[in-house]
């Protein structure tokens, strides 16, 4: 005779929002188990009755085939009591303790969605925002966990009989799909002038592609935020939405509706195809193709161009108004956060946007497009944010609770719980007091959706940070919690060795424009032994003034004097090179005054003023409107195939110092020879790479070590 016996199961980790709850109550009916199954604060909660053969089958198919977009990380299962229970039934959520449930991403509108939304004869026809519980949002409009709909934005829609049918079906695909909603009872967009006057229309989408094929800009409203959108084949267009966004060279995201269509301006190939169109649909940089098809106004002085598809049911709605590309820019004034609210939207984007296609679904959290790069034949983050977010980094070992509260540029905050790392959307520069604002916003919504209470508060060692005062001070207000400063390129090798489950040590190569250093310098250019929370500076770019200090980042003119400076002392004045010859030489002479007397003029070993310096001499870049602007736009012009290298020197310090003044030397005479500026920035590259193997070479033999982790801006 068969035994019945009855379990407790507590399943963990992105099992909310996933239609787990559904495939649970499938499941379990399918082998004729009663029970019941509920999320709670640390993930999903399953008791279970019936044969023990059948349970086993039961906690053997639960990983198996689990949804697509479910991901287990941790299990229990214990004995108890039979409480005889007489079906298998969904219910209510409840609260725990262990408040330790992971949140789904905002995910990309799934295939049979789209083809609902595209069928006339299918109730949700052109309903943008149709959704089930493979697809949707859901970061974007979720308050807190449980994930269940009275705690999200849309507890304000009261789902219709026909909804709600389909939510209490367990054969429907929308069987307790929480943002469920269809055209009679969810959300609706409305299109307005930049005045706040309604456009009477019964189309609002035909009405918003009529207005983009004319030219005009569009602020429409998506997830996780605003766009800031135009036809990308009009350059007009594209011109006017830099001039109104005071964007003058930055590239542009786009959006096709399809690979075809992308193709058609841009090189695809197969592992960035798989990226375009994954469920988190990034934003991928692409090689252009030349001719560029699309308006040159989009990423000017670029060979990539930033592409996503549609991700949210409107982007189709639109695009299959027969646009190419649409640019799909972030909604916001420049150094702000992406507008997330209608009122916020006309407020700051009225002087760019001509009219607004918004709807009535509040947005929760904001997050801007995710962007990644392939380096070889991997995708590297060059932001990590709506898709991603906040799916954690499982890290190696469990940790205390930390806040890390991240630098001033490009801002990402991480708290830790156990051995996971929620990292926050995309920032911003936190000078800006909006974003800075939405910094301490993020903070608080991310430690009460975790239930994270830090014993750690981290920040950069730089003492004048807005992120190291608020550490400071938030240290001061909670005197159980232990503040650390850590310096800022230990930081970039630590999050590479965390983000690829290294424990160490390893040689740490952090490459980027600035960073506090250990003494009072800007770093930038260094090369570490890391392990765990200790590292050793063992080589380093020798160090160069940085005449007029934020300035120099602003004007990379300033950054090519001082290496010429550096290299061949007042000679350098007599040079016939182009470079020069574009620069008044009352500045030049200002500027070898400054740092003659050192005055403003800041040490700095910094990969990223190299890489300035470099263009500005070989007459790529003076001045740049955006961060990184001269090195990338050095790296475009670089596409000719050449092996030569320029020489360079490494002392044989302790702490090695590496000389680059014998690769300016060559530079110059390349430029008085009139070699072609892709060949001169290749060699240069190519010096680099040499330069960079040479010294981890070289530390390999003096420790042992032979594994490299890589990080820094300069890598991408």
């Amino acid at each position: 005779m068969e035994t019945f016996i009855a379990k407790r199961l507590i399943i963990r980790g992105m099992v909310q929002g996933v239609g787990f709850r559904p495939f649970i109550f499938n499941l379990a009916n399918r082998l004729s188990l009663k029970g019941n199954v509920s999320n709670i604060s640390s993930g999903a909660l399953i008791n279970i009755e019936g044969r023990a053969g059948d349970i086993e089958s039961f906690c053997d198919l639960i990983p198996a085939q689990c949804p697509p977009l479910a991901l287990i990380t941790d299990s229990s299962i214990q004995n108890v009591s039979f409480r005889k229970f007489k079906e298998f039934s969904i219910s209510a959520s409840s609260i725990d303790n262990d408040k330790t449930g992971m949140v789904l991403p905002d995910i990309s509108i799934c295939d049979k969605c789209v083809s609902e939304m595209l069928d006339p004869l299918d109730s949700r026809y052109q309903y943008p925002f149709i959704n089930c519980t493979e697809c949707g949002p859901r970061y974007s409009i979720i308050e807190d966990i449980p994930y269940d709909r009275h705690k999200t934005s849309m507890k304000q829609f009261k789902m219709c009989e026909t909804c709600l049918s389909e939510y209490t079906d367990y054969k429907n695909r929308r069987f307790h799909a929480q943002p469920n909603a269809c055209k009679k009872c969810g959300p609706k967009l409305c299109l307005y002038d930049r005045h706040k006057n309604i456009i009477n229309t019964k189309n609002p989408v035909k009405e918003t592609a009529n207005l983009l094929k004319s030219g005009y800009i569009v602020a429409i409203k998506g997830i996780g935020g605003f766009h800031l959108a135009v036809d990308a084949k009009n350059d007009d267009a594209v011109k006017l939405l830099r001039q109104r966004k005071i964007r003058p060279d930055k590239p542009f995201a786009v959006m096709s509706f399809s690979i075809e269509n992308i193709k058609k301006y841009a090189l695809v190939e197969k592992k960035e195809e798989k990226s375009l169109c994954s469920l988190q649909r990034p934003v991928v940089l692409l090689k252009k193709k030349f001719p560029f098809s699309l308006s040159e106004a989009i990423a000017p002085g670029n060979c990539f161009t930033g592409v996503m598809l549609p991700y949210a049911p409107l982007h189709y709605l639109l695009l299959q108004e027969s646009f190419s590309a649409l640019v799909m820019t972030s909604g916001n004034i420049s150094g702000e956060p992406v507008a997330a609210k209608s009122n916020e939207a006309f407020e700051k984007l009225s002087d760019i946007a001509d009219y607004f296609l918004i709807n009535n679904r509040e947005i929760i959290h904001r997050s801007d497009d995710s962007v990644i790069k392939y380096i070889s034949d991997s995708p590297a983050f060059i932001r990590r944010s709506r898709g991603y977010v906040p799916a954690p980094v499982i890290l190696k070992n469990n940790v205390p609770q930390i806040l890390a509260c991240g630098g001033d540029l490009k801002n990402v905050i991480c708290l830790t719980k156990n051995n996971k790392a929620f990292l926050s959307q995309h920032i911003g520069n936190i000078e800006n007091p909006e974003t800075f604002r939405f910094c301490m916003e993020t903070i608080k919504h991310m430690q009460s959706l975790f239930n994270i209470k830090p014993e750690i508060i981290t920040h950069d060692l730089h003492p004048d940070y807005l992120s190291s005062k608020f550490a400071k001070k938030y240290a001061s207000e909670n005197t159980d919690i232990v503040r650390v400063p850590v310096q800022h390129h230990h930081a970039h090798i630590a999050a590479c060795m965390a983000e690829n489950m290294i424990d160490g040590p390893v040689i740490g190569v952090a490459l980027d424009g600035t960073g506090y250093g250990t003494d009072g310098s800007i770093w930038g250019g260094e090369v570490l032994v890391v392990e765990a929370g200790r590292f050793q500076r063992l080589a380093h770019l020798a160090y160069i003034p940085m005449p007029g200090a934020a300035a120099a980042v602003r004007e990379p003119w300033r950054m090519g004097i001082a290496y010429l400076y550096h290299t061949f002392g007042d000679d350098f004045f007599d040079f016939g090179i182009p470079f020069l010859q574009k620069i008044d030489t009352k500045k030049v002479k200002t500027l070898i005054q400054m740092i003659s007397a050192k005055i403003n003029s800041p040490l700095t070993s910094s990969m990223g003023r190299l890489f300035d310096a470099v263009a500005a001499i070989a007459g790529i870049r003076n001045n740049i409107t955006y961060n990184g602007q001269a090195a990338m736009e050095l790296e475009s012009v670089s596409s000719i195939r050449n092996k030569k290298l320029y020489e360079y020197f490494l002392d044989n310090n302790e702490i090695v110092s590496i000389d680059v003044r014998p690769m300016i030397r060559e530079i110059v005479l390349d430029l008085e020879k009139g070699i072609e500026t892709g060949i001169i920035g290749r060699k240069f590259h190519n010096t680099l790479i040499r330069m960079l193997a040479d010294i981890c070479s070289t530390i390999k033999k003096k420790t042992g070590l032979n594994r490299v982790a890589l990080s820094g801006g300069v890598f991408l």
